[in-house]
């Protein structure tokens, strides 16, 4: 009961996210949805890892839609993914975690910026994201990349603009605080 929950609770929260693709396709954008949150949540770290989970868990995630085709491809994930609205994504996965995680009061939210390693290639620089994590549930809640020929401190008041943050103790690195002279 609680896992249908779950899986209710996420194709709920990423019920406004549109399918990119023109046409009908075999693989409707909730099941693909679905294996890739789920999948990933449990370790994949790519596509590939992605439809091998699928392939071992599709009777279990017949209990929530139908699969009807099957399983996609790795290819499939790759292109649909890449053309979705990631603002839309993004906001559908804040609301996935407000329902994961209803109140943040009394609990530890680190706060910290990494760079993504192999992000950058020829005049494209090097993404640098600034995430808060969960650290009970173990899930990083909201991730904001920063701005161009900027750093973390001025994308940590956006990411705290998407947590409802009332009564969690959040914690930061020294690269979140502004310079000053001590």
């Amino acid at each position: 009961m609680e896992n249908e929950k779950k899986a209710e609770g996420v194709l709920e929260a990423f019920s406004e996210l549109t399918d990119p693709r023109c046409r009908a396709c075999e693989y409707p954008l909730e099941e693909l949805l679905l294996v890739a949150i789920c999948a990933i949540t449990s370790g994949a770290k790519e596509w590939v890892e992605v439809v091998w989970w699928e392939n071992e868990k599709l009777d279990w995630l017949r209990r929530y839609l139908l699969f009807a085709n099957g399983i996609g491809s790795h290819d499939t994930f790759t292109r649909v993914f890449s053309l979705l609205n990631a603002t839309c994504f993004e906001a559908c996965f804040i609301r996935w975690m407000r329902f994961l995680c209803p109140t943040l009061a009394g609990k530890v939210i680190p706060i910290d910026g990494k760079s993504l390693r192999r992000s950058h290639h020829g005049k494209k620089k090097m993404v640098h994201l600034v995430s808060a994590w969960h650290t009970m549930v173990g899930v990083i809640l909201v991730q904001v990349k920063t701005a161009d020929k900027s750093n973390e401190i001025t994308a940590i008041p956006e990411l705290l603009d998407a947590l409802q943050i009332d009564g969690a103790i959040i914690t930061i690195d020294a690269m979140g605080l502004p310079a000053r002279d001590y």
